[in-house]
């Protein structure tokens, strides 16, 4: 072929695709991760219970797709018309159906509750709860409903009548919700037992919890909103765990054995509904016993295990009874160092340590149905990941998921069938099914939805910790046009708080598609986990106990010495941005490593942490009478003095989580020092500024480091 053509045919390529080439905007960045660019998936996938059935929703949610194991050939089964025809009703999508039986499924809308049959393509109104109802909880057989109204707790039974379980004019007196402000795993307030004789429940008396005023600006003149705040060291809520016969219409409490503010977690119900096990743990979290309460007498049977920790004991998943016929139960601990499964008889015998495993089991996801193989998601020696394995009574533990990566797995009800959908570094989003002998068939294979657009790359790297000893996950984000031949600025990107893990081994890497918009803007963006973030076992989160911030800032600057060893980074120019705990490590990195950060920007930042929250706080710091050098030490507010860059300070005015006096307390120590900073309030948003308001954010967060970082 003549030169000059293969030349010209060359450039026009380079000219078209270049044409093609898509740019990300910042808009695009916040809001359509999980919408345009979303992989493709089998949404709202559910096994149809008692067969080898499943469902998942398709066709912009406007149909319930079925298909069945044998052939995994997907039918139609039902469409959002001729549902809400049924019904008479305007379903916009599939999404909180739940199953009665293999034949029937239950949807609600505006606290209406409708049955659809299947098989004669029916439906009808079956449960109507009150306008204001909140907390709705079906029992397993799907007759009675337990909600709350209020601070109350009632219950619309299968006659359709509405019972008062609780009937408190005291409104700081709260039955039926969640309570310790969400921490210990929990997330719900009631609890049916198998068979619905009973139901048990949180109540909480914050009678003595300070109020908290939050300013609703909306109102003319603004309007006053209380909240109730448990800040550490003051008062905190008591905690009794009720339980209501359905029968005798007569309810018994369970108050904490130790102090009455001690907490009661984890609560979970035998098979024979005879008991109740909960987990009591003394307010220092240091101490927890998990004991057993006879159901229809409230009487304390016996504590069948305790564990004790210096720094502290954080029970996190209630008992679980693989076998429905028995009463013995798995426990989840990390007295070893890591999560791991223990199988325990209800007189407190270790039948057998499940797991010994040197890595971080997650969370029981069911059993077979003859009780003897138990499922549950773990790390796997890569902490990035998340995997799916199962195990038997006698210890055999097997992996189910074969390809690295985050899976999220369901497990068939006659445990013979597990699916399992993952995506990792390479690959945005695969489901597959499994059978028995774990030989696995693909139901789907995601397009690449980045295909076309400008983006840059990832690369997942390990450094060493302060200690010289211990790794830690880094992930370096750079632009499209990347040359390593010139000096880049960097924005480093940090939660670093316990319980979280920013970098994973997912599509974009547990990145924020906002990251990406920013490295075309020729930077590069850095994140390191450091010691005291997730999954990484018990050593390397509870080093942080008492002195928060300390070795994870230490952590932090090294990842700032290892970002100055490469040639293509400006060292001058490096920017810190992260919110909440993030926005504690910020200020902190700021103030207390002045010389490491030009820039930067703090969203709903923890201060001082006693103006924070007792269930969270105390059990990394303690209190102010315990470790008050601990306090001083973290303090942001002690170090105004030492600020050298550029400080932009930023809070949600209706923030209910890191209340707004955290920030207002450091902008008063700043106008005290004469230290110039620039703070940006988000009127009425909570902890997090979410909707089309989250643009603004960041447009202004990366505008204030684009500005000032040159």
């Amino acid at each position: 072929m003549n030169k000059k053509i293969v030349l010209f045919f060359s450039f026009f390529i380079a000219v078209s695709t270049f044409g093609q080439t898509k740019k990300i905007t910042l808009e695009d960045g916040v809001l359509q991760q999980n919408r345009l660019f979303r992989a493709d998936k089998l949404l709202g996938f559910q096994w149809i219970p008692n067969t080898n059935k499943y469902v998942y929703v398709a066709d912009s949610y406007k149909k319930l797709m079925t298909a069945n194991t044998a052939n995994s050939k997907a039918t139609e089964l039902v469409t959002l018309a001729d549902l809400n025809k049924a019904l008479s009703s305007d379903f916009k999508n599939f999404f909180g159906l739940e199953w009665k039986d293999a034949n029937t499924f239950i949807v609600s809308k505006d606290n209406k509750y409708y049955e659809y049959n299947l098989s004669t393509k029916a439906g009808k109104l079956i449960s109507e709860l009150p306008e204001k109802a909140e907390n709705a909880a079906f029992d397993d057989q799907k007759n009675n409903i337990a909600y709350t109204q209020k601070n109350n707790l009632y219950i619309l039974n299968a006659n359709k009548e509405k019972v008062a379980v609780t009937n408190e004019s005291n409104e700081a007196i709260v039955s039926g919700q969640f309570f310790a402000r969400s921490e210990f795993g929990i997330t719900v307030g009631t609890f049916w037992s198998p068979k619905a004789n009973y139901l048990a429940f949180y109540q909480k008396d914050q009678t003595e919890v300070a109020d908290y005023p939050l300013l609703d600006i909306n109102e003319t003149p603004g309007k006053l909103e209380n909240i109730k705040y448990p800040m550490i060291g003051q008062k905190s809520e008591k905690p009794r765990v009720g339980i209501y016969n359905l029968a005798s219409k007569k309810t018994v409490f369970i108050a904490p054995r130790g102090n009455a503010d001690d907490y009661l977690t984890n609560l979970s119900w035998t098979p024979d509904e005879k008991f109740v096990v909960i987990a009591e743990l003394n307010r220092g979290q240091n101490d927890m016993h998990l004991n057993v309460y006879d159901a229809n007498t409230g009487a304390f049977v016996r504590t069948i295990l305790e564990e004790k920790n210096d720094n502290w004991v954080e029970p996190e998943h209630p008992a679980f009874f693989p076998n429905s016929k028995s009463n013995n139960f798995i426990w989840i601990s990390e007295k070893d160092g890591f999560d791991n499964l223990y199988y325990y008889s209800l007189d407190g015998k270790l039948i057998k340590q499940l797991t010994q495993n040197k890595f971080v089991a997650h969370e029981i996801l069911g059993a077979n149905p003859a009780g003897t193989e138990v499922y549950f998601t773990a790390t796997g020696p890569n902490p990035t990941n998340m995997l799916g394995y199962k195990v038997d009574l006698k210890g055999k533990q097997t992996l189910i998921t074969k390809d690295e990566g985050t899976h999220t797995v369901a497990v068939s009800t006659d445990g013979n069938w597990v699916f399992d959908e993952y995506s990792n570094h390479t690959t945005s989003s695969k489901s597959l099914l499994y059978d028995k002998n774990l030989k696995a068939q693909t139901l789907l294979v995601s397009a690449n939805k980045y295909d076309g657009y400008q983006m840059g790359t990832a690369e997942v790297k390990t450094i060493k910790s302060a200690d010289g000893k211990t790794d830690l996950y880094t992930r370096l984000i750079k632009p499209s046009n990347f040359d390593p031949t010139k000096k880049y600025p960097v924005m480093v990107y940090v939660y670093g708080g316990p319980h979280a893990q920013m970098i994973t081994n997912s599509y974009l890497d547990g990145a924020n598609l906002w990251m990406y918009w920013m490295a075309e803007q020729g930077y590069l963006v850095f994140t390191v986990d450091n010691r005291g973030s997730g999954n990484r076992g018990f050593a390397f989160e509870s080093i942080i106990h008492g002195r928060l911030g300390v070795n994870e800032m230490d952590d932090q600057i090294k990842g700032v010495d290892y970002l100055k060893s490469l040639p293509y980074v400006d060292g001058n120019r490096l920017a810190v941005h992260g919110w909440s705990f993030g926005g504690f490590m910020t200020t902190s990195l700021m103030l207390r490593k002045p010389d490491a950060f030009k820039v930067g920007v703090a969203g709903g930042p923890v201060t001082d942490w006693k103006y924070y929250e007792v269930m969270y706080g105390e059990r990394y710091m303690d209190t102010p009478a315990e470790n008050q050098k601990g306090f001083d030490e973290a303090s942001t507010l002690n170090y105004v003095k030492d600020l050298k860059g550029k400080l932009l300070l930023i809070h949600g005015t209706s923030d209910d989580v890191v209340v707004m006096q955290q920030n207002f307390a450091l902008v008063k120590k700043f106008v005290e020092a004469e230290k110039q900073v620039d703070f940006f309030p988000y009127p009425m948003h909570k902890h997090n500024v979410v909707g089309k308001d989250r643009v603004h954010l960041m447009t202004k967060v990366l505008n204030y480091i684009i500005d000032n970082n040159k």
